[in-house]
């Protein structure tokens, strides 16, 4: 039996309050980080480029804040516009993994064409066969933020129509600056740009089974198109 006293005091004591049980959107939400605002723009762009190459363009800026855990307006203090994100991940993506060295070599006659463009797409299958890379670019071209026409622009000016010029040079025909360049010299190298590209397409958008030794498949698809267009270049000036 208690005493009086006793009870008084266990009367006084306050209750336990309930504990709340984590939910699933507590255990999976991420923890907020104090960083200081280069990091925290660093860690911005890295995560837009996931976010963009699983969602595309389509997805917004207030879901890629909450998958980082931060506020939606944290973003918009690093970059003013959902539009000056994208271009940093055009910079990062693509600006920052094209070579300078690509185009001098293209260009570069102590080698036959065959061997530079053969060293050119080995170096681009290397570089550009990326997940990120390749889910960007074709969710770009699909909607109006110009990353897939301006870096094919950069392609054009630095090795279509540099490589057409070459051949023209290798093949003893008419000089480019004297007799334009036709469209349908340069679409045979498109062909050529197209089908090596396309294994990153079968890879990283439809999810098909690609070959192991793309080293094998660049030396065979250059090798094909130079014993094809050597034949068909003199006949598009003629026809041209």
């Amino acid at each position: 039996m208690l005493n009086s006293d006793e009870m008084a005091r266990k009367a006084q004591k306050p209750a336990k309050r309930p504990v709340r049980k984590r939910t699933e959107t507590d255990k999976s939400a991420p923890k907020r980080r104090n960083m200081r605002a280069p990091d925290r723009e660093r860690a911005i762009v890295d995560e837009a480029i996931r976010f963009f190459a699983e969602h595309g363009f389509e997805g917004q800026t207030r879901e890629l804040a909450k998958r980082m855990g931060i506020t939606h307006s944290a973003i918009y203090r690093h970059f003013p516009s959902k539009e000056a994100l994208i271009e940093r991940v055009y910079q990062e993506v693509y600006l920052s993994r094209w070579s300078p060295d690509w185009g001098p070599m293209i260009r570069d006659r102590s080698q036959s064409l065959e061997a530079r463009l053969t060293r050119f797409y080995l170096d681009y299958v290397e570089r550009v066969f990326e997940y990120n890379w390749v889910r960007i670019f074709v969710f770009s071209g699909m909607k109006s933020f110009g990353i897939t026409g301006r870096y094919l622009d950069i392609v054009r000016r630095e090795i279509i129509e540099p490589a057409a010029t070459e051949l023209r040079h290798d093949l003893k025909l008419p000089d480019a600056k004297a007799h334009p360049l036709s469209e349908r010299e340069t679409e045979l190298f498109w062909g050529l740009h197209g089908r090596i590209f396309y294994l990153a397409i079968r890879k990283f958008i439809y999810g098909t089974p690609i070959p192991p030794d793309l080293d094998a498949i660049v030396r065979d698809a250059v090798q094909t198109f130079m014993d094809g267009a050597k034949m068909t270049m003199p006949k598009l000036l003629v026809s041209g």
